[in-house]
């Protein structure tokens, strides 16, 4: 498994209940659930599988 890069991040208190909530009908940790988002989202955006910039 590739190592992730860890960073702070600052997100609206109500917004983390949403998400919170949201995780634990899925079954992940907040943090797992808001990485399945953002590649979700970049999934959808098409801006995952191509190739690096240089």
């Amino acid at each position: 498994m590739a190592k992730k890069k860890s960073f702070p991040l600052r997100i609206d208190p109500e917004l983390y209940k949403v998400i919170e909530r949201w995780a634990q009908d899925e079954f992940r940790s907040v943090n797992g659930h808001i990485e399945f988002l953002l590649k979700e989202a970049a999934k959808r955006e098409g801006r995952v599988g191509k190739k690096k910039e240089q």
